[in-house]
């Protein structure tokens, strides 16, 4: 478990921690309110007995699991988790309801435990969910898949971005309704205008900032996307 400093402040709104689950290591983001010590899992794909003990180790009292899209190592045990548990599960938008739909048949064909479930709330563009004081902002970013969300806490400077964007990278759109030009206009239009200073959780891997990912990201730098305009 690692853990991301969301603000220079001696006490931050909000603190975070990512945990490592299932074979793809995706990054389950556990991240709870200082004021409140009441917290929320975004993407509890796996591992549910790592996640737990983390839980256990920082003292969280767990309000709801968040979910970006419906990829069996981001979402798979979230069903699994909130009925053991009593949580509640907001995303994604239900876009995504076709793949929530067939986990059971994905985790047969990885290898990997899954199942299907309902969310208590699908996520549309403009939504807000609420973790004890704390308020996310919901953005819909298809492309990876169509109904896949972010979440960002504004003063936190601090967005959980599942797998649209990477360090380094952008996230694959070669699924069923992946769609690659959608992909790029999230990323420019919902995540950019965010701020450059703004650090982000992707789905796998270290964490970076939109201002690097704009000079440096070999797939939506300022300068590569500028060029494949002229």
């Amino acid at each position: 478990m690692s853990n991301v400093t969301s603000t220079p402040t001696k006490t931050p709104p909000l603190k975070a921690a990512i945990i490592p689950v299932t074979p793809l290591q995706q990054n389950c983001t556990l991240f709870w309110c200082t004021q409140t010590n009441k917290g929320a899992l975004v993407d509890p794909g796996g591992d549910l007995d790592k996640l737990k003990a983390a839980v256990a180790q920082t003292g969280v009292q767990l309000e709801k699991l968040l979910v970006t899209h419906g990829h069996l190592d981001h979402c798979g045990q979230a069903g699994m988790l909130a009925q053991e548990l009593g949580l509640k599960i907001e995303g994604p938008h239900e876009d995504d309801r076709f793949w929530i739909e067939k986990l059971d048949d994905d985790g047969a064909r990885y290898g990997m435990e899954a199942h299907s479930f309902e969310p208590d709330r699908w996520l549309v563009d403009g939504d807000t969910v609420t973790v004890g004081n704390l308020t996310l902002d919901v953005l819909h970013c298809p492309g990876h898949t169509p109904g896949h969300v972010i979440f960002h806490h504004q003063p936190s400077r601090l967005a959980i971005v599942g797998d649209v964007l990477f360090q380094g990278s952008i996230g694959r759109t070669d699924f069923p309704r992946g769609n690659h030009a959608d992909l790029i206009n999230a990323i420019t239009t919902k995540l950019w205008p965010l701020g450059d200073d703004v650090t982000f959780i992707p789905g796998h891997g270290p964490t970076s900032q939109f201002g690097y990912e704009r000079k440096h990201n070999a797939f939506v730098a300022d300068d590569v996307l500028r060029a494949r305009t002229i």
